[in-house]
């Protein structure tokens, strides 16, 4: 048994492309995973070793909760020993939810709803005093002190500021026994019929006693009693007022204003949550923002007409109902549907946009009679807003959006609260105020809070402070200092993403855990991956076992062990071709240890472009944190965006540059981030965007059908005389509809036999073998080839096999350039790498015709990617802008920020103290620049 403690066995992996490997890896050490993209890496990390330590989790379950959990398929593998409990980091990003904040995802948020509710001092959002709250007993001896000797009358109020006539209210009073009310001031008897003016607010207490304070012998039974009912009915709050003076004072068992008699009730953490009903904002049900109708995208041009079309949603006049509608109240107030729009009344204004309900008459004078119309109109914002709010279907709501504006909720004013809980604060801050802090500054905030606490609050809160402030330090650890605990979820990277669950795990210190992630270090400037590292190396020292997928230089060299998979990708992959320690890679003769040892490397171009001299310039960017940007982007070259993460760069490029020019040339809808002026766009004529979304995630798409070649595939087997004479069209060569896929499989070339209390298995079609098609479709044959066989080839092989056919050469040619020959063209997506996947992406980009005048944006492209991967992607990347293309690429990775031909440079730091242009210009001008942290690395790399 002694040797499984050391390592984790895995025998016979067959998982993908895997070659029926045996490795064992040392446990309690930072391994490494490195190879081509495509090799093999992830089949060995998740879906083989993740894959079995899930399904034995789930095996120690009963039979009856694993028939809800869903089976999970033992992978392909003979054996695994040596396996602990397993916890994957993936790329995944979290939730897409508006609700799900870094603040709940950490769980910080939820201890800071624990410290408010516990610890915090409530403050009367009317008078700023700080609140006071009473037991029964200690309102009835500050009564007999402060009234001693005086006649007073115990009230218990039930209407504060509120309109109505209260008729009902007062029947009820007097039904319970109760003969006097004070209203707005006065002390009434209760008769019948008693009403108030509807339209004004009052305030109506009940009068429960009247008595006077003195020795008497029943007094403290007869006050207990008053003070009972006078708080039952007055929902915890009482009034006493001495009837020779009328000063009136308030006492509450709740927390409550002094001197305007507001009360809260005792905070709960759920007071402080914006996800429940007790603490959200209830205008924007707490989530912060809102859309709201702005009349001037319903009325572009007040010159124009009704009837010529001032009302964008409706266009020109047509015969319709609504049209009637307009006619009609044109008739009521007046005016001519020909009238412009601002010489209309502001009254029919109104009912157009908002609606009315009105009968009216008029009298015809020619033929003496009387008509009478009803107008029981909607509104046209009304209706638009009602769109919204209702609609089922995503198109009317994203046409209702066109004209409604995402406002911040004015409320709450963004903090997604109730305001009773904003007034609720800790040293002079509320949560909201907490939450918008960077992560830096909040956790300097608490380390210094002890100072500022009560005994008691100390006592209460120390040790919630220590779970906050440790929490605090492992993001700060990881380089995440800059987002603050509000920052929306689905607004996050993957690195991102994936380094607050890391921090979250480091969070929870568990011990003899397995943990596998998967490249940690995108979208992290080198200066933070020293943090990084240094997280892991602390989860290995505290008994941890840490497999990394990692292509980055610094991880693999730091490793206490590497396995190399290779040597190539996809089916030519998945063997072992190294493994140990760096000094035993560096021995062997693989494409990593070439690229460790600097036999290969990326190189540097002899000459940088000049480009073609024209510029694109933006001015002004103030989104998030960019402070008043102004930016040029030279044409006809390969930009490089550089910074540490946080500073802005997908401010500026993802959602400031891109969705204008998207805007400009093909009528996008997302809204640009505020900014002054954009220059230059006469230069180019396209705009095409590559990010890191993943392709289709259904075992239906595969390459073929994503960058849309097996469109012409089908296109062209359609024409096939055979075909022809049968009468079969594109469609008859899907596999996704019904004709010409076979029916029993629905297309899908496996069938899923589902066993109870076991996973599902799937087998071979036994109709098709596998082939996806019916028999007739696979008689049709080009160049001897079936539709099936077509999908089974490799890129390679269909690059010769179509090479007479421009427009399916073309495609298929781009996806081999961008390395990625070896995949089949039904491949399921399901199983492509992440580098796999986003290079598909690209390829479909690419094969797009380029005019010699298109701006590209690349995020983080080398995502995924080996040294080799992103050498030939760089090749790929530079015929573009040879052609006279620009490229944009936002990116970390030094191999490609040195290969640019200019540089922009953001800085200084993350968050609120970035958003500044440290440096631009070109790789050899930006090393000596001294504040630039990109200017140490690209130092490194240039010398």
């Amino acid at each position: 048994m002694g040797h499984f403690d050391e390592f984790i066995e895995v025998k016979g992996a067959r998982v993908h492309n895997l070659k029926n490997i045996d490795v064992s890896i040392p446990r309690e050490k930072l391994v490494v995973i490195t190879g081509l993209s495509g090799s093999g890496k992830s089949s060995l990390a998740f879906d083989t070793i993740y894959a079995e330590g899930q399904r034995r989790y789930i095996e120690t379950f009963s039979a009856y909760a694993r028939q809800f959990l869903g089976g999970l398929e033992r992978p392909d593998v003979d054996k695994i020993d040596g396996l602990s409990p397993v916890i994957a980091i993936e790329q995944k990003t979290t939730s897409k939810s508006p609700r799900s904040t870094v603040g709940t995802i950490t769980e910080i948020y939820d201890f800071m709803r624990l410290l408010f509710a516990r610890a915090s001092d409530a403050y009367s959002y009317n008078t700023g005093e700080k609140m006071v709250s009473y037991s029964d007993e200690q309102i009835k001896q500050l009564i007999l002190e402060n009234f001693n000797g005086k006649r007073i009358n115990i009230l218990a109020p039930v209407i504060q500021s509120r309109k109505g006539h209260y008729r009902e209210l007062f029947q009820q009073i007097a039904r319970q026994g109760f003969v006097k009310v004070r209203t707005d001031g006065d002390i009434r008897d209760i008769v019948s019929g008693m009403r108030l003016d509807r339209y004004k607010s009052h305030d109506i207490e009940i009068v429960i006693d009247r008595l006077k304070i003195d020795n008497s012998a029943d007094l403290d039974k007869r006050l207990t009693e008053s003070i009972n009912t006078a708080m039952y009915h007055g929902n915890d709050v009482l009034l006493v007022i001495d009837q020779d003076t009328n000063a009136l004072r308030y006492f509450s068992r709740n927390l409550m204003c002094p001197s305007s008699g507001i009360s809260y009730p005792n905070p709960e953490p759920n007071n402080f949550s914006f996800n429940s009903p007790k603490g959200a904002c209830a205008h924007c049900n707490g989530i912060g923002e809102l859309y709201q109708i702005n009349e001037s995208k319903i009325i572009p041009d007040t010159s124009l007409s009704i009837k010529n079309g001032a009302l964008a949603p409706h266009g020109p006049e047509k015969k319709s109902w609504i049209f009637k509608q307009f006619e009609t109240i044109a008739q009521r107030f007046n005016f001519q549907l020909s009238d412009p729009w601002k010489s209309i009344p502001e009254a029919a204004k109104h009912m157009i946009l908002y609606g009315g309900n009105e009968k009216f008459s008029i009298e015809s004078k020619t033929l003496g009679v009387t008509r009478n119309y009803n107008i029981d109109f909607e509104g046209v914002a009304n209706f638009i807003e009602k769109q919204y709010k209702t609609a089922e279907s995503k198109s009317l709501k994203r046409w209702a959006k066109e004209f409604m504006d995402k406002i911040t909720c004015p409320t709450c004013e963004g903090s997604r609260l109730k305001k009773e809980s904003l007034y609720f604060k800790i040293n002079d801050k509320n949560i909201a105020d907490l939450v918008n802090l960077d992560i830096g500054e909040l956790a300097e905030w608490f380390k210094d809070l002890k100072h500022h606490l009560s005994d008691k609050q100390f006592i209460i809160a120390e040790e919630i402070l220590k779970e906050i402030n440790s929490r605090l330090q492992f993001l700060r650890d990881v380089g995440l200092d800059y987002l603050a605990l509000n920052r929306s979820s689905k607004s996050l990277s993957g690195g991102e993403a994936q380094r607050i669950r890391l921090a979250t795990q480091i969070g929870s210190q568990l011990v003899g855990v397995l943990y596998i992630l998967d490249e940690p270090s995108i979208g992290l400037h080198q200066r933070d991956n020293e943090k990084l590292i240094n997280s892991l190396l602390s989860l290995r020292d505290i008994g941890n076992s840490i497999i990394v997928v990692e292509h980055d230089k610094d991880m693999i060299e730091r490793a206490d062990y590497i396995v190399d998979i290779g040597p190539e990708a996809g089916r030519h992959g998945g063997e072992i071709i190294s493994i140990g320690p760096l000094d035993e890679l560096k021995s062997h003769d693989t494409l990593t240890a070439e690229y460790l040892n600097g036999t290969k490397a990326i190189e540097v171009p002899k000459k940088r472009r000049s480009g073609n001299g024209n510029y694109l310039e933006l001015k002004g960017c103030t989104g998030n944190n960019l402070k008043n940007v102004s930016v040029k982007f030279p044409l006809g070259k390969m930009i490089g965006v550089t910074g540490v993460s946080g500073s802005g760069k997908s401010t500026l490029i993802n959602e400031t540059l891109y969705p204008i020019l998207n805007a400009h040339y093909f009528n996008g809808v997302k809204k640009p981030m505020p900014y002054k002026s954009i220059e230059g766009l006469e230069h180019i004529d396209k705009v095409i965007d590559i990010n890191q979304s993943p392709i289709g995630r259904t075992p239906r798409s595969n390459p073929a059908t994503y960058t849309g070649v097996f469109s012409e595939i089908r296109a062209l087997f359609a024409k096939i005389p055979e075909a022809m004479i049968r009468g079969y069209k594109a469609g008859r060569f899907s596999f996704n509809v019904s004709g010409g896929r076979c029916e029993t499989c629905k297309g899908g070339g496996l069938r899923v036999i589902e066993m109870n209390f076991l996973p599902d298995v799937y087998v071979e079609c036994e109709t098709c073998q596998g082939k996806r098609f019916n028999r007739e479709t696979l008689e049709i044959r080009y160049k001897g080839k079936s539709i099936s066989d077509v999908l089974n080839m490799t890129i390679n092989e269909a690059v010769a096999f179509f090479e007479h056919i421009p427009k399916i050469y073309n495609k298929l040619k781009t996806i081999k350039d961008v390395g990625l020959g070896y995949i089949t063209l039904g491949q399921q997506s399901t199983t492509l790498s992440g580098g796999e996947a986003q290079r598909i992406k690209l390829a479909t980009e690419l094969s797009k015709r380029d005019t010699g005048n298109t701006f590209y944006i690349l995020d983080e492209p080398t995502t995924g990617l080996h040294f080799e991967d992103i050498r030939v992607l760089m090749l790929v990347l530079n015929k573009l802008v040879n052609k006279g293309n620009t490229v944009l690429i936002i990116e970390h990775n030094m191999d490609v920020i040195k290969t640019v031909d200019h540089i922009i440079d953001i800085g200084y730091e993350g968050g609120k103290k970035g958003g500044k242009i440290v440096a631009e210009g070109p790789p050899e001008a930006i090393i000596n620049h001294k504040k630039s942290y990109t200017a140490r690395f690209l130092k490194k790399e240039l010398n």
